[in-house]
């Protein structure tokens, strides 16, 4: 390996080494945030260099890879998402288990904060295409966590079985019905492989799905992506319940990671019925919903109807029927004339698990924006995340419920793109993602 590519040999005496990600950070660690920052000053940029200066405890920013779920379900939701749909262009099962391990190699290095390929993004052949693009370099892990999940497509194809993964289609990975409402872009849905990317830095998350784009060059090809800011949801309950683009306090009822008993009732996906859908044992399913939000309306709309229509107030996010944010609502109790303080067509009594059979889920959903419509409209909203054990039993009846009667759903928002994926168990060291499926 040369040294520095652009001199074409090793590096002159006294020439600064080149810090790695990993060694920056220990140099944060070790020395103090002050040394690290000074002795990289002349190589990163001031975002980098403020990064890792923020990070004391470099182990705060890695994410374990390895274990029994993968990462980024459970975990506490990042900041910055980037979720990319792949297609598979190759119909070789070989090359297929290949990519997977190809992909599991390059997420174990970039979410400890190290480059992909053994000669990252510097030290290769110099006539060669990097084996990492670079962007990355200089800043901290951000807590990157990638999560993989499998579409129906990766099973079949045009009535046909794929990948010699004839009856490995787990029953829970249905085709998902139409939804009232639904006006849903195929440019916007599905995918073979989905991945989800969440850090708390948006560079370190482009920069993963953008790596796993470059070596799945020739095997697999973006359907589409979307990025997002901004979680709407808490995963755990040392974060405080964040607002949605309406301003509104979103995901107070979500299940958080130390709910372990209802992680195993309702997120956890068990063996199935079949020997053969057994591999998803101790995973989940992952449904995304691109919701597009109409903002210029919802911000003419009376604060007292908005309140009425989400449920809750909007301050401090409590339900009408009283109380704080975390009391339960009554939704029996009523007001002057006998109305219910929370409306019948509200969006929190019909998302409410009274209300749907007692079901959960565990939402890490993101704000986005793209800009405009080109009519002076905002094209933003609601990237929706949601974990479940079975589709069937939990998504489909909640959102077709919310559908139907979700005052909310029928005026101010639309749904653009779904996608519904079968997100296999953690990884073992020396193992790769969704190993059970091809044993």
């Amino acid at each position: 390996m040369s040294g520095c590519p652009f001199g074409g040999g090793e590096p002159a005496a006294g020439e600064k080494k080149r810090l790695s990600r990993r060694g920056l950070l220990y140099l944060a660690g070790a020395g103090g945030a002050g040394a690290a920052a000074g002795m990289a000053a002349g190589l990163l940029s001031h975002d980098a260099v403020a990064a890792a200066a923020a990070t004391e405890n470099p182990a705060a920013s890695i994410v374990p890879f390895h274990g029994e779920r993968q990462a980024g379900i459970t975990t506490p939701a990042q900041e910055r998402l980037h979720m990319a749909a792949f297609d598979l262009t190759t119909e070789d099962r070989t090359e297929l288990i290949q990519l997977l391990k190809d992909w599991t190699a390059a997420a174990e290095a970039m979410t400890q904060g190290k480059a992909t390929g053994s000669t990252g993004a510097f030290d290769g052949p110099y006539d060669a295409p990097p084996q990492d693009t670079g962007e990355a370099e200089g800043l901290a892990a951000g807590r990157l966590t990638l999560t993989l999940g499998f579409g129906a497509g990766m099973f079949e194809k045009n009535g046909k079985a794929r990948f010699g993964l004839d009856g490995r289609r787990p029953d829970a990975l249905i085709d998902l019905p139409h939804f009232p409402g639904d006006d849903l872009d195929p440019a916007r849905s599905d995918g073979d492989i989905v991945v989800q990317a969440c850090a708390d830095d948006p560079q370190v998350a482009v920069h993963a799905i953008r790596n796993l784009a470059r070596i799945g060059f020739g095997k697999a090809r973006v359907r589409w992506s979307q990025l997002g800011f901004g979680r709407t949801s808490s995963t755990t309950r040392s974060q405080d319940t964040p607002r949605n683009l309406f301003g509104f306090k979103d995901g107070t009822s979500n299940v958080k990671a130390e709910d372990t008993d209802l992680l195993d009732q309702h997120i956890w996906a068990t063996k199935g019925t079949r020997d053969t859908e057994a591999w998803m044992a101790g995973g989940s399913y992952l449904v995304s919903r691109r919701i597009r939000m109409h903002i210029e309306i919802w911000d003419r709309t009376s604060l007292r109807e908005q309140e009425g229509l989400i449920g809750r107030n909007k301050n401090q996010g409590a339900p009408l029927s009283g109380g704080g944010e975390f009391t339960e609502p009554d939704f029996k109790l009523a007001g002057k004339g006998g109305t219910p303080l929370i409306p019948l067509d509200a969006h929190m009594r019909l998302a409410h698990a009274s209300q749907n059979n007692g079901v959960k889920m565990l939402r890490r959903g993101y704000n986005y924006t793209d800009g405009s419509d080109g009519l002076g409209h905002l094209d933003a909203g609601l990237f929706f995340i949601a974990f479940v054990t079975d589709p069937r039993t939990h998504y489909v009846p909640m959102q077709m419920n919310m559908a139907k009667g979700d005052g909310l759903s029928l005026e101010y928002l639309k749904h653009t793109g779904s996608g519904l994926f079968a997100v296999p168990p953690g990884i073992k060291p020396g193992g790769f993602i969704g190993e059970g499926l091809f044993a």
